[in-house]
């Protein structure tokens, strides 16, 4: 772990704050040069891992809404493969 901290105004920390969230290091947050904070990220999940999880939970809940209105795979399968060819059903 990069244990570099980085400081930064409390207005670019606020605007990049999403970057930082992501960040591995520490991040001193200053006012008028001034250190007032700290931002230290407890851990660091890499994001292909997040979006992989995120892919995860949205199957789950597609399988939910599919079982739940009767459509079965076949149909799913068959209809994708239809529009992708330009046909309509």
């Amino acid at each position: 772990m990069d244990m570099n901290v980085v400081k930064v105004g409390m207005r670019e920390f606020r605007s990049r704050l999403p970057q930082y969230l992501l960040a591995s290091s520490p991040v001193a947050i200053t006012r008028h040069g001034e250190t007032i904070g700290f931002y230290i990220p407890s851990h660091h999940t890499h994001p292909q891992q997040a979006d992989l999880d995120a892919l995860k939970q949205a199957t789950i809940q597609l399988e939910t809404l599919l079982v739940s209105h009767g459509v079965t795979e076949e149909q799913l399968f068959s209809e994708f493969r239809a529009l992708r060819k330009g046909k309509k059903h």
